[in-house]
């Protein structure tokens, strides 16, 4: 048992060294980004406009269910007015960022797995080496910038329907009957453009962990198809760890 015990750590330890190593390595082709604009947007479109649509009805049912539970509970202590600003604090600060980066995690991180993978496997990422062309500058470079633009831009629509959701919820369901100025209000007098900013920051380090997991795994791919499925799950399992953990941080730093 201890010696499984030791090994699972050394190879705990290895992966958060390769895959600071690779942050590092990625950070500094940054610098080539004037160089790289047009990959850059294809992924951006591939991971925000194409992600959008399923990202904004997962808010607004989050948010309608959201304001379903606090409205029922608060319409019994006459807290009516708070109901806003619980669904926007939420919205804000935890849910949107975190749901978001979940959504991306489930579908761009296995496809960043994956497609690396699959080079990986059929020796493409040596042939990339062959040609003088350093894959971390043209495969996760292009990936990490775009995921970390565009996640706070999906995560701010993702909050505004989500908001938007549990309005719609205090002013139709007949149990709670909160009229949209008094919902509107407690939102506004809850948030400021601090708290947007807390949650948005939260969204670029997801993105960041996103984008760097998923390309990390696809390059440890090794065995065929199998092990193309497997860094795929990896990429996932590793990115939903991960961005609890950084959330936990983050909400203590930024609090």
């Amino acid at each position: 048992m201890i010696t499984a015990f030791g090994r699972s750590l050394l190879r705990t330890s290895q992966a958060v060294g390769e895959l600071l190593a690779l942050a590092t390595e990625t950070l500094y082709y940054c610098r080539r980004i004037p160089q790289s604009v047009r990959p850059i947007a294809l992924q951006m479109v591939h991971i925000g406009i194409h992600t959008l649509p399923i990202g904004i009805l997962m808010a607004f049912f989050v948010g309608m269910v959201l304001a379903l539970n606090t409205g029922i509970v608060l319409i019994q202590y006459g807290g009516t007015g708070y109901i806003g600003g619980i669904v926007g604090m939420s919205m804000v600060k935890e849910l949107g960022p975190v749901m978001t980066s979940y959504l991306v995690a489930g579908r761009i991180g296995s496809s960043m797995a994956a497609e690396i993978g699959a080079m990986q496997v059929y020796e493409e990422i040596d042939a990339l080496y062959t040609l003088q062309i350093n894959p971390v500058r043209y495969l996760v470079m292009p990936r990490f910038v775009a995921c970390v633009l565009t996640l706070p831009a999906l995560v701010t629509f993702v909050m505004l329907v989500g908001i938007a959701g549990g309005g719609l919820v205090c002013m139709s369901n007949p149990r709670i009957q909160v009229p949209l100025s008094v919902y509107y209000e407690g939102v506004l007098q809850t948030l400021d453009i601090f708290e947007l900013f807390k949650g948005l920051a939260k969204s670029v380090v997801f993105g960041a962990i996103i984008s760097l997991v998923g390309c990390y795994s696809g390059f440890r791919t090794q065995g065929g198809s199998r092990g193309i499925g497997l860094s795929t799950t990896r990429a996932v399992v590793m990115s939903f760890l991960l961005i609890l953990v950084a959330d936990y941080f983050l909400t203590r730093v930024l609090m």
